[in-house]
């Protein structure tokens, strides 16, 4: 199979912003507690953190984490944590049918984000509450001093304030499963109203009003249109949410999913440009994905606790897929989309981060791993900075149960204009044949390879333990040339691939 593309160096699709290779973690499961918080853990800090965590994390130059959810914020009283830890009060969680600590609050992990070099992106509760608990909140985080809530904040140890920028306005408000469910009229106004009191107290902060919480919803599109009929004036993003499964063991259809997911975006972006003309508006809002990842091996596991029939535990293990190799190839096309859709997806969030359906796992007590997507996810969030290039794909295609004319060769290009480098990320979604890929680089002087990555394995359900963290790793490729121009690299059946040029 013979595959080409060409990049030319003034074809470019937008600047990316770097927050798209953001993260999230939700009071959930082991996300939180024995995930980023151990204080008996061999490797903890003063605080009670795990090191060994925080190094993967750090190597992953995460820019943004979203925090505390997720369906947990939609009955989260921030105040909870804060304050001395041993008189913070144990609560139910509706959400995930837990109890909750309250041990990690907003101090812990603002700490924690510092550690691992990461902003928060903060989501206030417009569920069980509303704009007094917005505006509130913060006020604690943000300001430096002489009211309330931001003297509160410095008793409880914190002189400087925080500055968050980015704050999330509830979270998947269209779901009947949430605490305090709406309906698009019924939220759009309540986002609005908070929106406003918001922009009162800091007129630059960035905004995140909740678009569907998937695309198979009932409500979708009309949901977005709705909102934003309401917020448009008000904030900088809606966000979306996707979640991607292979129950049938159908690989072939399972990687059309990536298809379903760049339609997801094209209809929230062309309504987005619909209700800007409505509104003669001269602003521009964006898209947020702050919810994304393959999210299906536990589910059956999960029931019992989920339907209420464990009690109410603290921290139990709750959606900790095991990912394997297949699942490399669709976080590879999940990040080669958010690529070329960079010129409307600007901030983006695997979910989660650690345990909960995450790159990263871990034992209490023991040891701390990479999952396989944590290896796509490192290359793009690394090597996949700069600008997105518009790339002439030709490539024999196929019809899939989510999607028709899928590319056998996905491709993605970054130039970095700082570092003189294109990286491109490939993927090879065929089965049984190899792709040749000659990639024609115009524009560019001629260049060398200077990294090329290959993740491929003889068995899709492999996976990465405790006791074989490498099973499914990348290796350093062989065989990428380039020459005058000109790229060419060899993709075997169902694999991933990085080739970084120097031009």
């Amino acid at each position: 199979m013979k595959a080409s593309v060409i990049a030319h160096k003034d074809f470019t699709i937008s600047k990316i912003d770097d927050r798209v290779y953001g993260a999230f973690l939700e009071h959930l499961g082991r996300a939180i507690y024995e995930g980023i918080y151990e204080p008996d853990h061999p490797t903890a800090d003063k605080d009670g953190m795990r090191g060994d965590v925080a190094k993967l994390v750090k190597d992953l130059n995460v820019p943004v984490v979203r925090y505390p959810g997720g369906n947990f914020v939609s009955a989260y009283d921030w105040e909870d944590g804060i304050g001395p830890r041993e008189d913070r009060p144990t609560r139910l969680d509706l959400a995930w049918h837990t109890s909750e600590s309250n041990q990690v609050g907003i101090h812990e992990f603002a700490d924690w984000c510092a550690t691992v070099n990461t902003e928060m992106m903060l989501a206030v509760n417009l569920g069980s509450r509303g704009v007094d608990d917005a505006r509130n909140f913060l006020e604690y985080v943000n300001h430096p001093g002489g009211s309330y809530y931001s003297d509160l904040r410095i008793a409880n140890g914190r002189a400087e304030p925080w500055n968050v920028k980015m704050w999330c306005l509830g979270n998947e408000m269209d779901g009947p499963w949430q605490v305090g469910h709406k309906d698009a009229d019924e939220y759009g106004k309540l986002a609005a109203n908070t929106a406003r009191a918001m922009r009162m107290f800091d007129k630059s902060l960035e905004l995140i009003v909740c678009g569907s919480s998937n695309s198979d919803m009932k409500s979708y599109p009309d949901w977005e249109r709705i909102v934003l009929e309401h917020t448009y004036e008000h904030v900088d993003y809606i966000s979306l949410h996707m979640y991607f499964f292979n129950p049938e063991k159908e690989t072939a259809n399972f990687l059309t999913m990536a298809e379903k997911l760049d339609t997801y975006i094209e209809t929230v972006a062309s309504t987005i440009k619909q209700v800007k003309a409505n509104k003669r508006s001269k602003r521009d809002v964006y898209i947020c994905f702050d919810e994304w990842n393959v999210w299906y091996h536990s589910k059956e596991q999960d029931k019992k606790i989920l339907e209420g029939n464990s009690g109410w535990p603290h921290a139990p293990g709750l959606l900790e897929d095991v990912y394997n190799f297949e699942d490399v190839l669709m976080v590879g096309l999940i990040l080669n989309t958010f690529i070329r859709r960079s010129d409307v997806v600007k901030i983006a969030c695997i979910a989660q981060l650690v345990n909960v359906i995450a790159p990263i796992m871990t034992e209490k007590g023991g040891p701390a791993w990479a999952q396989t997507i944590y290896y796509p996810y490192y290359f793009a969030s690394i090597f996949g900075r700069g600008t997105a290039l518009d790339l002439k794909v030709n490539t024999p295609t196929y019809d899939g149960k989510y999607g028709d004319n899928a590319g056998y060769v996905d491709v993605s290009g970054v130039y970095n204009e700082d570092e003189s480098t294109i990286s491109f990320f490939l993927v090879n979604r065929h089965g049984t044949e190899a792709a040749d890929v000659d990639l024609d680089l115009q524009g560019f002087a001629a260049g060398e390879v200077i990294d090329h990555q290959v993740m491929t394995h003889t068995n899709l359900e492999a996976a990465n333990t405790a006791k074989n963290q490498t099973e499914v790793a990348p290796r350093k490729g062989e065989g990428a040339k380039a020459d005058g121009g000109k790229l060419s690299v060899t993709l075997p059946p169902y694999s991933y691939q990085m080739v970084r040029v120097k031009v």
